[in-house]
């Protein structure tokens, strides 16, 4: 890099960070990824979170993961990033945006040439920002991201590296030592602990399922020792790789929850999302964990993005989906049509009129499409009242 090619990265760093300067920091009430924010402010659901996946490579195979159907050892060449700025552009009301895989950063190339601009233009345009990864990788990777980057999430649903290895590796379909999976163990934990020191918002996700709901506060413990900011909990839902894992009882989950909240890191922000429990249930025990969580300092419930406030577009074909892990087909390609314009298509779509629900009095927007269809497909969420004991 050249004396006038410094100067002028360092000029537009400066202008980034004076905006990012002017934007409220994220936070359990500064959460712009739940879509209840956009429908209390428009009156309905609005288009304001995009997300891109930008590789379908990947160097590991976790047993719950819920793109694993779409993982291939190499991928074909991406679209253009000026026709993906070219959408964002037209997208009115963007808040934030979201990368994710495969490992995003699988590639330094993709890195360089897709994931820091996209960074860049969120961060000129006041947009937040977020990357989905395993940062198991060179810290050079990230290192280059840091930069103009508000949230790294990564998945966290070990107590030990031997955890990491059984479950990290577990549709690897091949043999992967020991040693080798503990020293991207070690990695991680070092890459995520690195990151936070920069001033990112790590996000440490974990899955309630079979391996994890009785342990979930020993994890929690490893999350908080590496220095991460945020904890988030979301139940494991049958998609892809984890369609034939054991599912666990609501009762279980709940159990868990409570487990959690009785054990937590209170200076660690607590975020739990896709919860099959509503106030409008009959179960009293499941709104009375509501009613903990809603009182709790430091600990939030989001409603889920997907559908409500965020589309996904693949990168390498242009289609547009409601989430990277649906069964709902692509009903769209960016080739076409404006994000903003497939959006409204979709809030017409009969799978989104069946859980557009909105309570007021519970701040809440219903179940996804999971959700519903694994524990609610008879329920009419729109002729149900909120309850509060």
């Amino acid at each position: 890099m050249n004396s006038v090619q410094l100067q002028q990265t360092t000029a537009s760093m400066s202008s980034m960070n004076a905006t990012l300067s002017t934007l409220p920091p994220l936070s359990p009430t500064n959460d712009p990824w739940d879509p209840i924010r956009s429908l209390r402010r428009h009156g309905r659901h609005r288009l304001t979170s995009v997300e891109m996946t930008v590789s379908n490579l990947c160097n590991m195979r976790c047993e719950h993961c819920a793109v694993g159907d779409t993982l291939v050892m190499a991928e074909p060449q991406k679209l253009p990033l000026k026709q993906m700025l070219e959408r964002l552009d037209e997208v009115e009301h963007l808040e934030t945006i979201s990368i994710t895989g495969g490992e995003p950063s699988f590639s330094d190339r993709t890195v360089r040439e897709y994931m820091v601009p996209l960074l860049q233009y969120a961060r000129s345009r006041g947009v937040r920002s977020q990357i989905n990864s395993n940062v198991t990788l060179p810290y050079s990777r990230y290192e280059q991201l840091a930069p103009y980057l508000d949230v790294m999430h990564i998945s966290f649903n070990y107590t030990n590296a031997d955890d990491f290895h059984q479950i990290g590796f577990a549709k690897a379909g091949h043999s992967v030592s020991r040693v080798a999976a503990a020293k991207l163990y070690d990695r991680m934990i070092d890459n995520a602990r690195r990151l936070s020191e920069t001033g990112v918002l790590v996000s440490a996700e974990s899955m309630i399922n079979y391996r994890t709901f009785d342990k979930i506060d020993e994890i929690h413990r490893l999350i908080a020792e590496m220095g991460c900011k945020r904890h988030e909990v979301h139940p494991m839902y049958p998609s892809a790789f984890a369609k034939d894992l054991p599912v666990i009882t609501r009762e279980q989950m709940r159990q868990s929850i409570e487990l959690l909240l009785s054990k937590r890191d209170p200076s660690i922000w607590m975020l739990f999302g896709t919860l099959p429990f509503y106030h409008c249930s009959d179960n009293k025990e499941e709104r009375k964990l509501l009613a903990r969580l809603a009182s709790e300092p430091n600990v939030t419930v989001r409603n889920d993005p997907d559908g409500r406030n965020r589309l996904n577009v693949n990168l390498f074909t242009g289609d547009v989906f409601v989430t990277d892990f649906s069964d709902v087909p692509a009903f769209g390609n960016i080739a076409s049509s404006k994000l903003d314009e497939m959006f409204d298509r979709w809030l017409d779509h009969s799978l989104a009129r069946s859980v557009d629900c909105h309570c007021p009095a519970a701040s809440c927007c219903g179940p996804n499409l999971l959700v519903k269809d694994m524990y609610y497909k008879d329920t009419d969420f729109h002729t149900k009242t909120a309850l509060f004991d």
